[in-house]
């Protein structure tokens, strides 16, 4: 019987091994992370006409004939407009064993683009999460929000994490947790998960975060360290300890907190209640085993914050709570640490943009 939590890198070993995770392609070592799976894109992209859920006992291929405008080439590379909804067929498939389920959700270079991605099934009612027992394609469903984006086939917007039985921590396991080893610099704030705020009083200077252009030119997910800030984002500066969200737009804010995930955890962001303001955190938010923490390098890691404000203009204040993280256990300590030896992009962060823009 396995044991109950989030599976480290060698268990998703496991699954390859046993075809329980397969991929055409084969999949690559350095799509494994300590406790998740990076998706890879396929050779085409499909432009829908709307979002879609498969729904129970239909596949995502029968939908994609109702709702396809025009078929998009991704084996050179082919831009992705903003505000489009694309459908795009992943390399992985599953097949998962009884009592493993899966969970995905879009990496953190895609949230720090306002990259909507979410993964779809054949049968699937909500998004990103699969149920055990699944065979069946992995599809992305992408809708690049404040940037057109340039991408190829095999890059990888999003990932996977498999999960055994229950593993997400009680309010009372998690205050444990914090009296033994610290989660988060100052107080913690434990209600449904771990509780962080908004830094808008930087220790030095004045810039808070930055705010998209709206009318910017295309990001080359490949290119690395490439992009001015200045073309992309209007900085954000202020000494009142408050901004005030405009309703449709997306900022990059950080927390106030220093955040550590210890090697035995994994954990995501979620949302705040939404009675706290009419904005959310963005879905992006894994976070692997090792982030912020001593052993990996760490010594505490700020969230970075994609903000999103909807209905009404909004005046968000410095320390005010605008998320949670939710830890769960791992099945097994990962044989890696984040940021211990891999390319960890954002070990160690502050205010930091995606890593497509120079610093």
């Amino acid at each position: 019987m396995m044991t109950p939590g989030v599976l480290p890198a060698q268990a998703l070993r496991d699954l390859v091994a046993t075809g329980a995770l397969a991929a055409d392609p084969a999949i690559l070592d350095n799509q494994l992370q300590p406790a998740s799976l990076d998706l890879r894109l396929g050779t085409v992209a499909y432009r829908v006409r709307a979002s879609f859920l498969a729904g129970k006992g239909r596949r995502v291929e029968d939908r994609l004939a109702e709702f396809t405008m025009h078929r998009v080439d991704l084996a050179e590379g082919a831009v992705l407009e903003k505000n489009c909804v694309y459908v795009i067929p992943l390399a992985e498939r599953l097949a998962l064993p009884p009592g493993l389920t899966a969970v995905a959700n879009a990496k953190s270079s895609s949230g720090r683009l306002d990259l909507l991605t979410r993964t779809i099934t054949d049968g699937g009612i909500e998004f990103d999460r699969i149920p055990e027992g699944y065979e069946g394609p992995l599809y992305a469903e992408v809708c690049p929000r404040s940037f057109s984006v340039l991408v190829r086939a095999g890059q990888r917007l999003n990932q996977i994490r498999f999960r055994a039985g229950h593993a997400v921590l009680s309010d009372a396991d998690l205050t444990a947790l914090h009296a033994a080893e610290p989660l988060v610099s100052g107080e913690a704030v434990i209600s449904e998960g771990l509780g962080f705020s908004v830094d808008l009083r930087p220790a030095t200077g004045d810039l808070v975060g930055y705010r998209a252009k709206p009318h910017a030119g295309v990001i080359d997910l490949d290119r690395i360290g490439h992009y001015p800030v200045a073309e992309f984002w209007e900085a954000l500066h202020t000494t009142e300890g408050r901004i005030i969200l405009d309703p449709g737009a997306f900022y990059i804010l950080v927390s106030r907190e220093a955040v550590t995930i210890p090697p035995d955890y994994a954990a995501e962001m979620a949302p705040y209640l939404a009675m706290v303001g009419e904005f959310r955190v963005h879905y992006a938010g894994f976070f692997d085993p090792g982030f912020g923490h001593a052993a990996a390098g760490g010594a505490g890691s700020r969230g970075v914050l994609e903000v999103r404000c909807h209905e009404a203009p909004f005046v968000l204040e410095h320390g005010q709570v605008v998320g949670r993280l939710v830890y769960e256990r791992m099945s097994a300590r990962p044989e890696t640490l984040y940021g211990a030896g891999i390319a960890s992009n954002y070990q160690g962060q502050g205010l930091k943009l995606a890593k497509q823009f120079k610093a």
